[in-house]
């Protein structure tokens, strides 16, 4: 264990305790205690060299919390070691020019943030009074260069983005609704897989004559409560979709849209809790983005987004546009026969063109001029049912610019937007039919060191007093086929539906099923050096039988000791597996052999030679030339070309 006392920009005295932990379990603890407690999980289970690597980073009971609604905030003292902070963080907020009034007793703050000019540069939209300009507040109280992991963690939602870009609001609120839902800790649990390290951080404060030493790390528990049912299976009645993407073909053809991304959202009731969602998206869905959230007031999120929001390490700025996708194949064949169609796809083309140059332009917006540049090109990312073309773009904050910029530059990103960005939202707006709360936002953490990393909100169960819900979306341009984009929203919403419906998926290898239909049964093949037939053998074993394989030229004795009952030379993989399945009844090896076999095994037309003994039963689709054994015989005899 390490400690250590460092003095932050605002003048509090933070004590930090480094304690290593064991790898193995770390972060296990935190995803239980989130069904109850607040808190966040944050953890990426994706690796993509130069972009991702794998750790989880959790915490629960932290001792404060700040929400927003609109342009009203309130920050709550969830424990007594919240109330030491409380002072600093009012005193810091008080003298702010955004800050319209402020309240304050001694476990809460709150106010409302006045709203901006009517006129301002562009350059300037970021620095307009907003919910903001008091995270920026409180991250100068608590800045600090050499500390890596404490920050503000959470969750914020998309109507934020119209404290910046006002449009007309078409669609009902929820009455509950929050735009901004994030956590100070004072406890976090880090694991780094690749370097196979976990610790345990914790901090003490120090703040205006008081100290949160020896004060408990406690919070409220609520556990989760369920439930097996949903009002409504989802907020489109089939076809209603489709029917949106033919409008959004007509505002093209006016020329008021370039793309837009609209959504649709599936319901579902949730009697599972919100730690066994995550670790059945973890096990079936790794993602670089993947979390589990305990908001409060019975609100959950559990996520697995593939796609990078905003992402900045010192001066530097990273994005990833994601668009293009297209269904997993059956096999790794299959993948490949699908990665080439999506590479030749025109459309899935022009999408992330599309994408890309409107992110380069939020950059540019804060960005040195000449330091913004796509480094990675329709680059491919594949998860548990989809793959996607994904661009990698970066750039160099300019002078008097920091992180926050560099976020709400990007405020929302184009790929669950579209393109021109305010007149897609207006879009959305108006044509969705349900308000997208925490969809289409971010999550992830502001660091105190000026860093920040977030991901998209989306590929995200949303539970709300148990009961799941699934938003998905679709990429929209004049060509858009509208039966094939709402089928694409069906897709991605599929295996986050499957979480919540399914019970956790076993572990492979201790539920394998082993095929038996060859029980008791001797296959002996010849190896002609032909490179394969040893990947035959490991197809024919797993049915139970027992193979052997001989060089050619053994002796005819060696025959008769082993006496098969299937005999099989020179064969091509192929054939002699779908051969060998129908002789003994079962589908099962045929499947295997078409889906997972080797590319350079696959059948070719070369001769097939196979001989099977059943008994006296000879299969109508037995190769021409083979000869089998009599039901007397008692054993196969050779075979003749």
């Amino acid at each position: 264990m390490t400690a250590s006392t460092y003095d932050t920009a605002g003048g509090i005295r933070v004590h930090r305790t480094v304690e290593e932990i064991p790898v193995a379990e770390a972060i296990e603890p935190v995803i239980e205690a989130l069904d109850a407690r607040r808190g966040v999980l944050l953890a990426s289970s994706y690796e993509y060299p130069g972009r991702y690597t794998r750790w989880d980073m959790g915490f629960v009971n932290p001792p404060l919390a700040l929400t927003a609604r609109g342009r009203r905030f309130r920050v709550d003292a969830l424990n007594d070691r919240g109330r030491v902070l409380l002072p600093s963080i009012g005193e810091a907020w008080r003298g702010l020019d955004a800050v319209e009034h402020l309240t304050t007793s001694g476990t809460s703050l709150e106010g409302a943030v006045r709203a901006p000019g009517d006129r301002f540069a562009e350059e300037a939209r970021s620095r307009q009074p907003s919910i903001f300009s008091l995270l920026r507040a409180v991250v100068a109280l608590f800045r600090h260069p050499d500390e890596p992991h404490l920050g503000l963690y959470g969750a914020f939602g998309y109507d934020l983005a119209f404290q910046f870009e006002p449009i007309r609001l078409r669609l009902e609120r929820e009455p509950a609704q929050r735009d901004l839902v994030l956590y100070l800790p004072d406890e976090l649990v880090i694991v780094d897989h690749r370097r196979e390290v976990a610790m345990r951080r914790r901090y003490d404060f120090e703040s205006a004559g008081r100290s949160t030493d020896g004060l408990p790390r406690a919070g409220t528990a609520v556990p989760y409560v369920g439930n097996a049912h949903s009002p409504r299976a989802a907020d489109h009645a089939p076809g209603e979709y489709a029917a949106m993407v033919k409008v959004a073909r007509e505002a093209f053809a006016r020329g008021d849209l370039f793309e837009v991304v609209p959504g649709q959202t599936f319901f579902e009731g949730c009697p599972s809790p919100p730690s066994e969602l995550f670790r059945r998206l973890r096990d079936s869905n790794p993602s670089p983005y993947g979390f589990l959230m305990n908001l409060g007031e019975a609100e959950y999120l559990v996520g697995a987004s593939p796609e990078m929001y905003v992402r900045v390490e010192g001066s530097r700025v990273e994005t990833c546009p994601i668009s293009g996708t297209i269904a997993r194949g059956r096999d790794a064949i299959g993948d490949a026969a699908q990665i080439v169609a999506l590479l030749t796809s025109a459309k899935d083309e022009s999408e992330l063109t599309m994408c890309t140059d409107v992110d380069r332009n939020d950059k540019s917006r804060v960005c040195v001029p000449g330091s913004v540049r796509v480094i990675g090109r329709r680059q491919i990312e594949m998860y548990a049912r989809l793959i996607h073309t994904v661009d990698h773009v970066e750039g160099r904050l300019r002078d008097g610019f920091d992180a926050l910029d560099a976020f709400l530059a990007h405020a929302w990103a184009v790929t669950v937007t579209g393109a021109p960005k305010a007149w897609a939202m207006q879009f959305i707006e108006d044509h969705e039919r349900s308000a997208r709360a925490w969809y289409g936002g971010a999550v992830g953490v502001i660091g105190f060191d000026g860093n920040l990393n977030t991901g998209l909100t989306l590929r995200t169960i949303r539970v709300q007093d148990g009961v799941a819900q699934v938003r998905a979306g679709a990429t929209l341009l004049y060509d858009s086929d509208p039966a094939a984009e709402e089928a694409e929203t069906e897709l991605k919403a599929s295996a986050f539906l499957d979480a919540i419906r399914a019970s956790r998926r076993p572990d492979h290898a201790a539920h394998a099923t082993t095929l038996c239909m060859g029980s008791g049964r001797r296959v002996l093949l010849v190896d002609h050096e032909d490179s394969f037939v040893h990947t035959l053998a490991n197809y024919l074993r797993p049915t139970g039988a027992e193979v052997v394989t001989l060089r050619r030229g053994f002796l005819e004795e060696a025959f008769d000791d082993f006496a098969p009952h299937l005999w099989c030379a020179g064969a091509s993989l192929g054939s002699a597996c779908a051969w060998v399945s129908r002789a003994w009844s079962s589908t099962s090896v045929e499947h295997s052999a078409s889906s997972i076999l080797p590319f350079t095994a696959r059948p070719r037309a070369s001769a097939c030679w196979a001989a099977a003994f059943s008994r006296g039963c000879r299969p109508s689709s037995a190769p021409a030339g083979t000869t089998l054994c009599s039901p007397s015989s008692g054993r196969c005899p050779k075979i003749s070309r």
